[in-house]
């Protein structure tokens, strides 16, 4: 039988108040994409991790591991984008079981007008609140923290 390891004071003070952290940066930067492009913030990381992929393509399943969404999830974020005409899906040419979807040009310019408010948001609600130290050791934290958990996880924290 095993013996539940329990928190430390340190510890306790040091979960909660990462939890506290990351909950406001989320909720702010959703908040800015809401009130800026009328869109959640998943939405905003969909869109902008199709800009970064060779012809701004990738398969429904990697999209899901990237973004940490659900299947179910991403095709309904998706379904919404891709009736603003920001996303397009068609059938893989050499797998027809497989989906990919595509950045438009009309979801990139959109991405491209909003990527500001977002950038600045993310040094008000994070980088603005440390050194360049506590930067990189934000960085070898949440890498170490992401070394044995999904791959999209750790590739989006790397690029």
């Amino acid at each position: 039988m095993s013996t539940t390891r329990w928190l430390d004071e340190r510890e306790q003070r040091t979960w909660r108040a990462f939890l506290g952290a990351t909950q406001r940066v989320r909720e702010e930067l959703d908040r800015q994409m809401q009130r800026d492009a009328g869109m959640p913030l998943a939405y905003y990381q969909i869109l902008a991790m199709l800009s970064e992929a060779p012809e701004r393509t990738l398969t429904m399943s990697r999209l899901a591991r990237i973004t940490g969404s659900s299947a179910s999830r991403l095709s309904h974020a998706v379904a919404r984008l891709e009736g603003k005409g920001w996303i397009s899906r068609c059938q893989h040419p050499a797998d027809h079981r497989t989906t990919l979807a595509t950045l438009t040009d009309e979801g990139f310019a959109e991405l491209e007008a909003v990527a500001p408010g977002h950038v600045e948001q993310v040094r008000n609600s994070l980088f603005d609140h440390l050194d360049p130290e506590q930067t990189e050791q934000l960085l070898d934290i949440c890498l170490a923290v992401l070394a044995d958990t999904r791959e999209g996880a750790r590739e989006n924290a790397e690029s």
